[in-house]
């Protein structure tokens, strides 16, 4: 959502130097000439028309505007055949969570967080976002509740790695009765947990300080454990599973 916001701003901002400045005057060839003069890398270009769209897909449906003027623009051609995600093998993933001292509460929830989004695959944004009552027991099961791009919700078994993880930090910091409050929290400047949640730059920073301190690549970003672990489970399959990554 953030990219697209800056995409559509400097969208705006070119129509804006150029006088157009309702939206009854942008149409396919003002979006075109927008593709063909921007500046930026075919995945940059890419990103900005596909945010454009969906912007004009939702004034449509408001009945704000009477057609979308940038349905019938392409983009640039831009194939990728591999990822750019930095993967850290089972190895790597094992050390950089064993690495973190967890004698503290700011370490049981960095380790707690990272395990989340390994054995679970799931994005940052919708880590961050978790609340205490999303990580739920169902019958002898506990489970992870989150809410993934598209305003897809996503529950999933937690891995028994990631529930020891989640279990010790909620008792360290005393927040399991607060089922409405962000689960993972900010520090304030003297290394006590906060009411307030971290988004998904406090993460990337944590992971960030984390990876170094392990001695692992300073590429790595919390992308890179998503890629992880559905690399470890396409690379292993169903039946080895429990034999990669589970077992980490």
């Amino acid at each position: 959502r953030l990219a697209y916001a800056q995409a559509i701003r400097q969208f705006f901002d070119w129509c804006e130097v150029r006088g157009l400045i309702t939206l009854e005057r942008i149409e396919p060839v003002v979006i075109a000439a927008y593709v063909e003069q921007h500046s930026g890398s075919k995945p940059t270009v890419k990103q900005h028309l596909a945010a454009i769209r969906m912007l004009f897909d939702w004034l449509v449906t408001g009945q704000i505007v009477p057609h979308n003027p940038a349905t019938s623009v392409r983009g640039p051609k831009h194939v990728v055949k591999r990822g750019k995600t930095p993967v850290l093998t089972a190895d790597e993933a094992r050390r950089l969570l064993d690495s973190i001292d967890v004698s503290t509460p700011i370490g049981l929830r960095d380790r707690a967080l990272i395990g989340v989004m390994v054995y679970s695959f799931a994005r940052v944004s919708a880590t961050v976002a978790m609340k205490v009552d999303d990580f739920y027991a169902e019958g002898k099961r506990w489970w992870l509740r989150l809410q993934e791009k598209g305003g897809k919700r996503h529950e999933v078994p937690a891995h028994h790695n990631a529930d020891d993880y989640l279990d010790q930090y909620l008792k360290a910091v005393g927040i399991a009765d607060n089922k409405n409050s962000p689960l993972f929290r900010t520090v304030d400047r003297y290394g006590r947990i906060t009411d307030c949640g971290m988004n998904r730059n406090d993460a990337l920073r944590m992971v960030k300080r984390r990876a170094a301190a392990a001695g692992l690549s300073p590429k790595i970003s919390c992308h890179s454990f998503r890629a992880t672990g559905i690399t470890a489970y396409l690379d292993n399959g169903d039946e080895q599973l429990k034999r990669s990554i589970f077992t980490m």
